[in-house]
């Protein structure tokens, strides 16, 4: 046994040894960068390029009827001992057009030159010899925008602002914006601020909007169904890869796009995005009930308490006219605001009894939980023949310490307990929560987790939450792709969709041409169907499909990991798929790490893996 898992780790050394590499050649690839100054060789001889450091790099941009306008604001410092020249460059995108720039020296504007791809080919091939850096050959062929830097004492700084528009096309009905983020090897430090601010006017209903390279960092908030706004921002950060946009526009009550990729004779990748509108007219909204379960132990004492009430109060306040809620409290013992579901009517007296409730004793989640499945309709104690969404919101900062505490207890009768129309939403306070626990019940029922650490506030992530759940569109989601095979698909099962939210789905698939995808849901207790078409490629498309297709299998399978325990064919997919496509994992960071060339390394991955708390969930926030 002792040699085939010393065998077994050899192997895996091989993998992340290799997975190193070529994460190593993916990051040393050509890509497009942003606004650069290029400093002449300096006063002593050098064995590296210099640059000088990009303190800030903020961008704001504008689209309105597929017109781009983007306006790029850049702080530039010489942190050398000796005045620095050079030639300041910025590489457009095809068909853009410069409306404005601006280089401020000593409060003072200089104008730029804008050059043809033919002249700038001159230039970039002669700043090529002289630094012998051949990463800057990747602008050639593209038009730019030029300015000759006069000196910049050491300490001193060059601001630098430019403007250019142009058209964004679409192709069925969806419109993509990329920006050239790449400053990785153009600056000597970090830069202390990145944004990118994006207003998105569209003269059609806007659906899915969504960033191929950011998601997990850009906040998006929608305006309406002509508006959206996107905003994306970090601090002390040398960026390494291009912002990229998506959005769609369709007149649907939901749109839906495909986007796929293939190389032959492997099975393709594809990305669907289905979104229904922000604004749904009141027929269409389904009423829901909403179950709010509270710990009050003792350990919720004093600021947590106070802003868990203030979470409790914006959902009262926001339930829609047909819901039905109830309030379970939670210590020792239980206090219900009420023995059954209540209309929404009630929930001004509902709030003022939040209010009045008071943190003391131990902590029974399994019968607080319980007695909540058991109010739901649908569930096994309970059919009343409606089975409307249920939306149950858990909040606890600790352990279970009374009643049942056993883990898989707690799983197995809440299990037992929950009706299919059931969703789980668990929010973890504080640093001592059991993440299993919540993980695994929000997995189980089809929701979600969120964990607010101690500096953070329980009222602004709960009602953040409940905003974008409060309005359920379609339910019981299911997908037909025709003759078109699809498999692994993430996320698994689908979750429900909300007004203004968005369906992320990812997947492969065998056989290409013209489809008919068929997209069907629950409205109030009916059976609806949405027919689209749509085109699996035969070869080619959007590159970036298979990368994001594995970040989201490497994270179902890590889940799976923290909550069932470590089994040989996740891990080696794992790292596996970390090899392929060069994305960083518990296991492949700690098996490339010298010190852990061992055998326990795996057992240790498996035990930090077991104590991270899950990562926020990516697209619509009901998926699992």
């Amino acid at each position: 046994m002792a040699d085939r898992r010393r065998r077994k780790m050899k192997g895996h050394r091989i993998l992340a040894a290799i997975a190193a590499v070529m994460m190593l050649l993916a990051t040393a690839s050509p890509a497009l960068a942003d606004g650069i100054i290029i400093p002449d060789p300096p006063p002593i001889p050098m064995p590296e390029p210099i640059w000088l450091t990009i303190r800030y790099h903020r961008v704001t941009v504008t689209i309105e009827d597929q017109v781009a306008t983007t306006r790029v604001d850049q702080v530039f410092v010489n942190e050398h001992e000796w005045e620095a020249e050079g030639t300041y460059i910025f590489p457009l995108p095809e068909g853009a057009t410069v409306s404005s720039f601006v280089m401020w020296v000593d409060g003072e504007p200089i104008e730029g030159e804008i050059l043809e791809a033919d002249q700038a080919r001159a230039i970039y091939e002669d700043i090529v010899r002289r630094r012998r850096d051949p990463a800057l050959l990747e602008y050639v062929g593209r038009d730019m925008v030029r300015a000759r830097i006069f000196p910049i004492p050491p300490g001193g700084e060059r601001r630098i602002q430019l403007e250019y528009t142009q058209v964004l096309p679409v192709e069925n009905g969806l419109v993509r914006y990329l920006y050239p983020l790449d400053t990785e090897r153009f600056s000597a430090r970090p830069l202390e601020e990145v944004s990118i601010h994006v207003e998105i006017r569209s003269p059609d209903p806007i659906r899915a909007v969504y960033s191929p390279t950011h998601q997990d960092r850009v906040f998006i908030e929608r305006e309406g169904e002509y508006r959206a706004t996107v905003g994306y921002e970090e601090t002390d950060i040398w960026p390494d890869e291009n912002f990229e946009l998506v959005y769609t526009v369709s007149p649907e009550d939901v749109g839906l796009s495909l986007l796929t990729y293939r190389e032959p004779p492997d099975d393709g990748f594809f990305l669907l995005l289905v979104a229904p509108g922000v604004e749904v007219e009141e027929g269409q909204v389904q009423p829901k009930d909403v179950l709010l379960v509270l710990d009050t132990s003792g350990s919720m004492e004093g600021e947590k308490i106070e802003q868990a009430k203030e979470a409790l109060a914006y959902v009262l306040e926001h339930l829609n006219p047909e819901d039905r809620f109830n309030v379970i409290a939670f210590s020792s013992g239980l206090s219900p605001y009420a023995w059954e579901l209540r209309p929404a009517s009630e929930a001004g007296e509902a709030i003022g009894w939040v209010r009045r409730l008071e943190a003391v004793g131990g902590t029974d989640i399994n019968r607080a939980l319980l007695e909540a499945m058991a109010q739901a309709d649908g569930s096994p104690t309970r059919t009343t023949g409606s089975e409307r969404p249920t939306v149950l919101i858990f909040l606890t900062d600790g352990q279970p310490t009374e009643g049942v505490t056993e883990i898989d207890q707690i799983l197995a009768n809440v299990r037992a307990a929950a009706g299919a129309n059931v969703r789980l939403f668990a929010f973890g306070v504080g640093d001592d929560v059991n993440t299993v626990l919540l993980d695994g019940l929000a997995e189980e029922h089809r929701g979600a987790t969120a964990y607010v650490r101690p500096h953070e506030r329980i009222d602004e992530e709960v009602s953040a939450f409940y905003a974008k759940v409060s309005t359920p569109v379609l339910t019981e989601i299911g997908l037909d792709f025709g003759d078109v095979v699809v498999t692994d698909t993430y996320p698994d099962p689908m979750p429900d969709l909300f007004a203004g939210a968005q369906l992320i789905l990812v997947g492969r698939y065998r056989g290409d041409g013209p489809t008919l995808i068929t997209l069907t849901g629950e409205v109030m207790g009916r059976r609806r169907e949405f027919v689209y078409e749509g085109a699996f490629r035969a070869e080619g498309g959007d590159d970036f499909i298979p990368r994001l297709w594995a970040a989201r299998k490497i994270g179902y399978l890590l889940t799976q990991i923290r909550l069932h325990g470590e089994r040989e064919e996740w891990v080696d997919a794992v790292v596996e798929l970390s090899m392929r496509y060069g994305i960083i994992t518990p296991y492949t960071s700690f098996l490339i790490q010298e010190d852990l060339w061992t055998e326990g390394g795996r057992e240790k991955a498996a035990e930090e893996l077991v104590a991270m708390p899950t990562p926020a969930a990516v697209g619509a926030p009901a998926a699992a």
